[in-house]
């Protein structure tokens, strides 16, 4: 079994998920992502966000902003676009780079949000895992910056 959870994780940027993770101007941390809540096979038609989480130089967790859009088969489209496009550019001048960060969690509109921390099950590994949606997920060495989709 490893150590046990990271106080810090690395997030390389890239092309896909990672595509907006760097620093402002004033050397804060941040990454802009769009969290989901999966539909279900009863009523639920699930949920879908923009989500802008900031950290400060040393990768401490200040605060997130999140943006709420219903379910995505009724969702405005150009709204969350739209809000994704305002939380950047509420940013200022920031540079596309990797970040490392503390895992954490926030409770907004009913669900977690963040970075998560998963206790091992089968495998004895501990993730890190982005939700709402599991779309991302970071396993030791927890300085290699890559993810599982």
């Amino acid at each position: 079994m490893d150590a046990g959870p990271p106080t810090r994780l690395a997030i390389d940027h890239d092309d896909y998920h990672a595509e907006h993770v760097g620093r402002t101007g004033d050397g804060r941390q941040f990454f802009l992502t769009t969290p989901f809540e999966p539909g279900t096979h009863g009523n639920d038609d699930g949920q879908e966000f923009v989500a802008l989480y900031l950290f400060d130089a040393d990768g401490r967790f200040l605060e997130a902003r999140i943006d709420a859009f219903g379910p995505r088969a009724l969702m405005d489209r150009e709204a969350r676009r739209a809000a994704y496009e305002a939380r950047l550019a509420e940013l200022g001048s920031v540079t596309f780079d990797r970040i490392e960060v503390e895992p954490f969690s926030v409770d907004r509109y009913g669900t977690t949000f963040g970075l998560i921390p998963r206790a091992p099950e089968e495998d004895d590994t501990w993730w890190v895992t982005v939700e709402p949606g599991d779309y991302m997920a970071f396993s030791p060495p927890w300085d290699l910056g890559e993810y599982d989709t």
